[in-house]
């Protein structure tokens, strides 16, 4: 095969492409193409292989700049039947080796025999319409994407030059996209490589579950999220240890919230404890009963790491990739303040203020007598009757 030179390429996918129709709508149409492809994709690989005019069609990508964009290299282009060599490259190339039985194999064979009986791989048949433009100085595709799963959108954007590919994609508004190839955005249409992940959170006052999905592409979306309130940290103030029936409504809550998470297929469950957790000398004994009632084990985290953790969760909630960000978290046992840029946190510090703790300990959760209100003098600031 003839040495190509290497293009730097970027994709985005999605129904609505905002200022990026308008732009496009401007240029002139230099072409139109329509096409019916095949493609193998792969639970463990993002390597672009397809069938297009009766050709195995194979890249493979060699490197990704510090601005996301990447670079792919034809592997292999080729008619069937494919020898042995060329599909054990192509699984290879997939990351799903087999043992080959047949010295060449028609794409009946390599469909019927190699790919089927494969949970990870996954052929999918996709129906093209490419509208081409040029873009800055870039080859520019708006395309139509449609498979028997869904159907979509995409553009792409591809150069030699990385710097002209970067300045076209911010000329047509997509410079907060993420960059997604085909196989993956393919993989996200369909559902191959979907994964669900569940997260229980144990306050102070309540307990949090939340399953999210996260796509072929890297993007996450919600599967189920609530809250329930057992006042974990009932009499801890007074105490210093956590009360015999706040951790049964505790536990009971977990259970439940476990058992939702498997029936939703979440590969995994993590749990976390906060504030209450940290105060209460007995903490290990909710840690003991949970795992013992539902497999569960919760891991009780400093605050320090509650508050990193809340600062990447308010980042990637809020889409906030650049400048500086300062979170404010307030709980039931704690607050937590954290201050960083991008994924980078500068400071993190937890305090010992949560509503839950100030309500029992001055009676909010009522009216509120004159005795319990602070009072403020000059020489003493405020104290407490």
């Amino acid at each position: 095969m003839a040495e190509i030179a290497p293009r730097s390429e970027w994709r985005t996918f999605g129904e609505e492409l905002g200022e990026a129709e308008a732009a496009f709508a401007a240029l002139p149409v230099e072409r139109i193409q329509e096409s019916d492809e095949l493609y193998l994709l792969s639970a463990e690989s993002d390597a672009s292989v397809k069938v297009r005019d009766g050709l195995m069609d194979v890249k493979h990508l060699c490197a990704v700049d510090d601005d996301g964009l990447e670079q792919w290299v034809p592997v292999l282009k080729g008619a069937f039947p494919l020898c042995s060599a060329d599909v054990d490259a192509v699984l290879e190339i997939l990351r799903v080796p087999a043992p080959l039985d047949r010295a060449s194999y028609t794409l009946d064979e390599l469909l019927g025999e190699l790919v089927l009986p494969n949970g990870a791989l996954l052929a999918v048949d996709v129906h093209k319409r490419r509208v081409r433009y040029t873009v800055g100085g870039c080859m520019a595709e708006l395309s139509d994407v449609r498979t028997e799963q869904g159907s979509t959108r995409t553009v792409a954007v591809e150069s030699e030059d990385p710097a002209v590919v970067i300045a076209a994609v911010r000329s047509l508004g997509l410079g907060s996209r993420t960059n997604v190839c085909m196989a993956r955005g393919l993989k996200t249409l369909v559902g191959l490589g979907t994964k669900r992940y569940a997260v229980i959170d144990v306050g102070t006052n309540s307990v949090k579950l939340h399953v999210g999905e996260r796509r072929a592409d890297g993007t996450w979306s919600t599967v189920a999220d609530r809250a329930e309130v057992t006042r974990l940290g009932e009499g801890l103030d007074a105490a210093r240890s956590l009360q015999l029936e706040p951790m049964e409504r505790t536990a009971a809550a977990i259970a439940a919230m476990a058992d939702e998470a498997r029936r939703t297929g979440a590969d995994a469950i993590a749990a976390v404890g906060t504030a209450g957790m940290r105060a209460a000398a007995n903490g290990a004994e909710l840690v003991n009963a949970v795992e013992a009632r539902c497999g569960v084990r919760i891991e009780i985290i400093p605050g320090e790491e509650e508050a990193r953790l809340a600062y990447l969760a308010a980042r990637s909630g809020l889409g906030l990739s650049r400048g500086s960000l300062v979170v404010f978290d307030t709980g039931g046992g704690s607050s937590q303040f954290t201050f960083g840029h991008g994924d980078e946190v500068d400071e993190q510090f937890s305090v010992p203020v949560g509503a839950a703790r100030l309500t029992e300990r001055y009676g909010l959760d009522g009216a509120v007598s004159d005795e319990a209100l602070p009072l403020r003098t000059p020489s003493s600031g405020w104290v407490a009757r």
